[in-house]
């Protein structure tokens, strides 16, 4: 079941993506951080509705458990939606896709187990796929960009402090999906459903504070209901989310780097909805992820 589970979340926030993008504004400096309000409070109002629903009574001793786990995926979210100013998405995807291949090879490292040939393959298709296919996206867009005679904004040009994002993103991020292993893992520090409510709420307290940041110390005039490519992009990685804790309770060597595929989703949408028109190239590096996808949910079964 966790593979189907890690399957979803790579689509949902594979098209969450999508939206970051737009929410993304060159010209917003706090663009950022209207995109962690907007997360922050939905994740709040499904964390209420979700433990209501199933009756949990939550402890809140779990939000400070699980506090180490919760920063490091804020912090590596806030980060990289302030890349997302400085540097293109399909430049910053490779490096921050490489943090399910960081998380991959922390938990072999202190955690060793036995995974067989055929996840090694998947593993490796998987993660070798999302770096060809997101590094074929920088350098396509940048030619046809100069066949048509446009120029680069020197801001969006790969420097040290542009490649600095997706890195910190994918260390930070890499680190925390380890630490959600090892809290998740048999749930032996905590179950599935207090991980998720812990997050979901440190979240939304990072989002009050961020919000009253704005409308009282930067006067901003900002209006959350009419943020509908943030809202949107906030509902899809919540919904990622609720699916990725599954996951990785499930089995985070494997699902980490396949929840990493969620790049594929966002090429294969972005073409949908944008109708923009796939090369040769890019068709057989999806077929390739998804080879190493199916691979992945075969050695489940066996």
């Amino acid at each position: 079941m966790w593979f189907i589970f890690a399957v979803l979340t790579a689509f949902a926030w594979g098209a969450a993506n999508l939206y970051y993008k737009k929410g993304s504004d060159p010209g917003d400096p706090t663009s950022h951080l209207k995109i962690v309000v907007m997360i922050g409070f939905v994740m709040g109002i499904h964390a209420v509705s979700y433990m209501l629903i199933k009756g949990i009574t939550f402890d809140v001793w779990n939000m400070v458990l699980y506090f180490p786990v919760s920063f490091m995926y804020i912090l590596s979210m806030t980060l990289g939606f302030v890349g997302l100013r400085y540097i293109e998405l399909s430049i910053a995807a490779p490096v921050q896709n490489s943090a399910g291949a960081i998380t991959a090879v922390l938990l072999m490292v202190f955690f060793p187990t036995s995974i067989s040939a055929l996840e090694i393959f998947g593993i490796v298709i998987v993660t070798v796929g999302v770096i060809m296919l997101a590094r074929y996206e920088q350098t396509h867009e940048h030619k046809i960009m100069l066949q048509n005679g446009e120029t680069f904004d020197p801001k969006y040009k790969l420097g040290f402090l542009a490649i600095t994002f997706p890195i910190l993103y994918a260390l930070i991020d890499g680190v925390g999906s380890f630490l959600d292993g090892v809290y998740l893992d048999k749930k032996q520090w905590m179950s599935e459903d207090n991980a998720l409510l812990a997050y979901e709420f440190t979240f939304l307290i990072c989002a009050i504070l961020v919000y009253l940041y704005l409308k009282f110390i930067k006067k901003e005039d900002f209006k959350i209901f009419k943020q509908k490519d943030r809202g949107i992009a906030a509902l899809l990685e919540t919904a990622g989310q609720f699916f990725y804790v599954f996951a990785m309770a499930g089995n985070a060597m494997i699902a980490a780097p396949l929840i990493a595929s969620s790049g594929i989703f966002s090429v294969l949408l972005s073409r949908i909805f944008l109708k923009e028109v796939l090369s040769k190239k890019q068709y057989v590096l999806i077929a390739a992820v998804m080879i190493g996808i199916i691979a992945l949910g075969i050695a489940e079964e066996l």
